[in-house]
């Protein structure tokens, strides 16, 4: 059974398989690894012909003829699988003709940039969990007439496709839902007349492009134009991901400021803040990749024949946006750290309050408990117990007494620097307004008409 053909099944037929394999095939037959998400690989192949154009290709790693090179792209589903599951069916896809070597510089973590069996290969792999948003895996091996890519999940614009009209060339209606659910439409007849209609999920997405729509998908002419397209493409991806992070803080932030206690202990429960934290540390990781990589990859083109000048031109601009890119995420982590370091003190506060009050309730019985430890000592001569003078009856009126003069002296201890702050207050205010009526006093005699007395003028 092939292994991309290969269904499941359940356990009683996976062992009557395993009888059948035992029995039938020798032990050369057996297949050593059976991939559990074959079919869920995608592979892209293309061909160039080095003057504006491409078509589909088979996956044959066949050679290209003179002046056409090849382009073949595979990507790894977003799933949670080990790394050595990701290896195998690399090796189920590209061996032959790549060697063990090559796809398992491919396929692994961290940072690249280096020959291997002769081509260049470079990657950008982080090692977060594979089904997370902000984890990003792309590797290339750049031969002088074909590249091979692998990267995880689906990066927007990195292939080809006939485009039609440009959605940004007309003026377009936007559609939006009505009160009752109806999806309405602003600015004229969107449908009837020449002009389109953008839904909100396409606006939301057009926000969050930092670049050209018309000049998303390039077809190269030579190997160099796609090396710099794939790696544009790839920071294209980490620029939209970082401003779609961005418009997410923004509205978490207004969502803060206009909700109250319950929207506040809600994020602190779910650790929302944390958790963006840790997203922007995967976007920075490979952002430090690149800066590792690219410019390695720089160095090692420019001693290609086959590799233009102004495609090197092009990779210096690509790093420098790439170092922008890098401060720009350092800004929105310190945003974070700042509303974490908010809702911190805020807690702070609450957990205050709520011990002040406690401890206010504990001033309350603090007399008491002053006078029950005082009274409660075994010992003789304990005044108001009738022990010395036995007509003495009033005690338990007596110690209330000095419970309440002890209660009132150390409320007046906790209530002083309060009364105190506000008298002070006072007589600044009452200091301010009687500058303030002398100095308008003052301005009142020095505009007052000047009067003259005998053709004198009065000084």
């Amino acid at each position: 059974m092939h292994p991309d053909r290969e269904e499941t099944v359940g356990n009683g037929e996976a062992e009557e398989m395993d009888e059948g394999l035992k029995e039938d095939t020798s032990l050369g037959d057996i297949p050593l690894y059976r991939p559990r998400f074959s079919g869920m690989v995608r592979q892209k192949a293309y061909i160039f012909d080095g003057k504006g154009k491409y078509y589909n290709k088979d996956w044959d790693f066949a050679e290209p003829k003179e002046n056409e090179f090849c382009w073949y792209h595979v990507e790894l589903p977003k799933i949670n699988q080990k790394l050595p599951l990701f290896a195998q069916c690399l090796i189920d896809i590209l061996c032959p003709p790549l060697k063990l070597q090559d796809i398992l510089s491919l396929v692994s973590n961290g940072p690249l940039c280096s020959h291997v069996d002769g081509a260049l290969v470079f990657r950008v792999n982080s090692s977060g969990p594979p089904t997370s948003n902000y984890t990003f895996r792309l590797a290339a091996r750049v031969t002088e007439n074909s590249v091979i890519t692998v990267s995880l999940g689906r990066v927007p614009r990195l292939g080809f496709s006939p485009m039609s009209e440009s959605l940004l060339s007309q003026i377009p209606a936007v559609e939006t839902c009505s009160i009752g659910g109806t999806p309405s439409h602003h600015g004229g007849d969107g449908n009837e007349g020449s002009g389109i209609v953008i839904r909100e999920h396409v606006l939301e997405f057009l926000l969050t492009m930092n670049h050209s729509e018309e000049a998303d998908n390039p077809v190269p002419e030579s190997v160099s134009n796609l090396v710099v397209h794939i790696i544009d493409t790839h920071l294209d991806h980490l620029q939209d991901i970082t401003t779609k992070f961005e418009m997410e803080l923004d509205s978490v932030e207004l969502e803060l400021d206009k909700g109250g206690f319950a929207l506040k202990k809600q994020m602190l429960d779910d650790r929302r803040f944390p958790k963006m934290h840790l997203n922007l540390q995967r976007i920075l990781q490979v952002i430090a990749h690149g800066e590792q990589v690219f410019p390695r990859v720089k160095e090692k083109c420019s001693s290609k024949k086959w590799f233009s000048s102004e495609d090197i031109n092009s990779l210096e601009e690509l790093i420098g946006r790439l170092r922008r890119l890098k401060e720009n995420v350092g800004f929105i982590s310190n945003r974070v750290t700042a509303i974490q370091a908010g809702l911190d003190s805020w807690q702070a506060e609450q957990i205050n309050k709520k011990l002040y009050y406690l401890s206010f309730l504990s001033i309350i019985f603090l007399p008491l408990s002053i006078i029950t430890g005082v009274f409660g000592m075994n010992v003789g001569g304990v005044p108001w117990t009738e022990q010395k003078n036995p007509e003495v009856k009033a005690g338990f009126r007596n110690v209330m007494f000095v419970c309440v003069g002890v209660l009132v002296l150390v409320l007046l201890c906790f209530l002083f620097p309060a009364l105190y702050s506000r008298i002070a207050a006072w007589r600044r205010t009452i200091a301010l307004k009687r500058s303030w009526s002398l100095n308008r006093r003052s301005y009142l005699k020095r505009t007052l008409p000047v009067k003259e007395r005998d053709s004198y003028i009065r000084l």
